[in-house]
């Protein structure tokens, strides 16, 4: 895998570098801002951006920002954001849209090595991870009445779905079956008001209609 790194800590982006290619990737690109990111972008056509929310000049979203516009410009391009703190404006401004390949961790998750890489390899390959911290802040200030009609197992699955769990790793946490699980995702999807079409699609909707977003 090719990755280019948005970081303007050195040592976390030296850090972050060299656990990718422990793990076998490739850094292409290292930087320290946003226009540097995007440049980098538009060279190396990476299979993923992992991106710091803020970064030069203004230490705000200048991540965040570049990362939208790297997804303007490539809407299937893969983008990690890596953030201090949950900042809910920004958690929700990323997943409002809808694509695939997108992710949300705060920094801390970068200590668990296993678990980055795990999110870094489901990111790349077109998957949603959202830190649990990002998601429980989210519920913890939202009213999200489209869920009322959920049974308590359908929002426990919805739930999963949110922290990026797929079908598989939900079995796995439930201890139930494939055939239950995909029973209970139908169900979510039925009672949210999502069309058949687009699978993917779908799910992002109903964690974003779980999120309140």
């Amino acid at each position: 895998m090719r990755v280019v790194i948005a970081e303007d800590l050195v040592l976390l982006r030296e850090g972050i570098a060299s656990l990718l290619n422990d793990d076998g990737h490739e850094v292409v690109a290292a930087v320290g801002d946003g226009d540097a990111l995007l440049a980098a972008l538009d060279e190396h056509e990476p299979d993923l951006a992992i991106v710091d929310v803020r970064m030069p000049p203004t230490q705000t979203d200048e991540g965040v920002r570049a990362a939208v516009e790297a997804r303007r410009r490539r809407p299937d391009g893969p983008i990690l954001i890596l953030s201090q703190y949950v900042e809910e404006r920004y958690a929700t401004d990323l997943l409002a849209g809808g694509a695939r390949g997108i992710g949300y961790l705060l920094k801390d998750r970068v200590a668990d090595v296993e678990e980055f890489l795990a999110a870094v390899k489901r990111v790349a390959a077109g998957g949603t991870v959202i830190d649990p911290e990002v998601v429980a802040q989210l519920l913890g200030r939202r009213v999200v009445d489209p869920l009322s009609t959920l049974t308590d197992r359908e929002r426990e699955v919805l739930s999963l779905m949110a922290q990026g769990n797929t079908n598989g790793a939900i079995v796995d946490q439930l201890g139930i079956s494939h055939s239950a699980v995909e029973k209970h995702v139908r169900k979510v999807f039925g009672k949210l008001g999502l069309p058949e079409s687009d699978q993917h699609h779908r799910r992002v909707l109903a964690v974003l209609t779980y999120l309140g977003v």
